[in-house]
């Protein structure tokens, strides 16, 4: 399941019988890709042109121009949602101890290294899970002491992945 949140509206979509759902309801359209960033929808008969203006996968916010005007689209997937739902979007701390891994998955990119000042937010890893991206990013600010995992590691939920000083 994703939250999206465009311009003022929320909806949930998600995956039915071979359908995709959007607030629990059927959602059918056809969707053509004409290049990269370009796209054609038709929807209740009406046809729509998409262009992907920006994505930053990280942070999950995308900017669609459609028919020419530009919506911003936030995404939360379900990791997105549980880490909420417990608060850990809300870190008073601005002090970083030692990351672990929030959840089980395979270690897919490490975009930090031994030696870096990171701050609050900075993307540190992307961990796979369940077959989706995750990037793990600075609770607080900090300086990597040392990185416990590689790239293509397996790591489970509360294992040390980042030591900081």
């Amino acid at each position: 399941m994703l939250k999206a949140q465009i311009n003022d509206s929320s909806f949930e979509i998600s995956e039915g019988k071979e359908q995709i759902l959007l607030n629990n309801e059927p959602f059918s359209w056809d969707l053509r890709q004409i290049s990269d960033k370009d796209f054609h929808i038709l929807k209740d008969n009406k046809s729509y042109n998409a262009e992907l203006v920006e994505a930053n996968y990280a942070e999950k916010i995308f900017k669609l121009k459609i028919n020419g005007t530009i919506h911003t689209i936030n995404l939360k997937d379900r990791t997105d949602l549980l880490l909420e739902k417990m608060g850990i979007h809300n870190t008073t701390s601005t002090k970083l101890n030692n990351l672990k891994a929030p959840m089980p998955g395979l270690i897919y990119e490490i975009k930090a290294t031994v030696g870096d000042e990171v701050k609050k937010g900075d993307v540190l890893l992307i961990l796979v899970a369940m077959k989706m991206e995750n990037a793990i990013k600075a609770a607080g600010d900090g300086k990597i002491k040392t990185i416990k995992v590689n790239i293509g590691d397996s790591v489970e939920k509360g294992q040390l992945i980042i030591e900081f000083e």
